[in-house]
């Protein structure tokens, strides 16, 4: 029996990316914090992340069947912790505008993908959600790494 605890620990030895996963439903925006995204396949363009079947965040972001991923940059930490809240409005402080693809997308990221949702898979304590890609742009003017999420921390690439 592999503890939770010590999983979480060990994997927290992998950095990853931090993205914010967004859409309006109902006029609303909704979003919140992933740093389980990553690319799935170039023909055709998909990718994946994780949400927690206990988010009350994704429910909203599912039924709108689309949305968009930010991807944050080093320097976004405060943007990052806002969406992990819970309970919180989490778009209060964080600059973001309505997109071409009709949903939020965070100022001041490295890139952004509109995504439709492809499908998802129950898997553990979790949904495994996979998105075709409909359009993407990356932001030159950033200037900046993206966000890492590494051993409980964030931070950047150090190369």
């Amino acid at each position: 029996m592999i503890d939770s605890v010590r999983l979480r620990r060990a994997l927290g030895h992998y950095p990853t990316g931090v993205v914010v996963i967004a859409s309006l439903a109902d006029g609303e925006p909704h979003g919140f914090t992933v740093n389980s995204f990553t690319s799935v396949s170039l023909d055709p363009p998909i990718v994946s992340f994780c949400a927690a079947h206990t988010s009350t965040t994704w429910p909203y972001i599912r039924t709108a069947g689309a949305f968009t991923i930010s991807m944050l940059s080093a320097g976004q930490e405060r943007v990052c912790q806002s969406f992990a809240k819970k309970g919180a409005d989490r778009f209060s402080g964080v600059g973001w505008t309505v997109n071409g693809s009709g949903h939020p997308a965070i100022t001041g990221a490295v890139a952004w993908i509109d995504c439709v949702l492809d499908s998802c898979h129950l898997v553990g304590d979790h949904e495994l959600v996979l998105a075709r890609v409909i359009d993407l742009t990356t932001n030159d003017d950033a200037g900046d790494d993206p966000l890492v999420f590494h051993r409980g921390r964030l931070g950047r690439v150090l190369l």
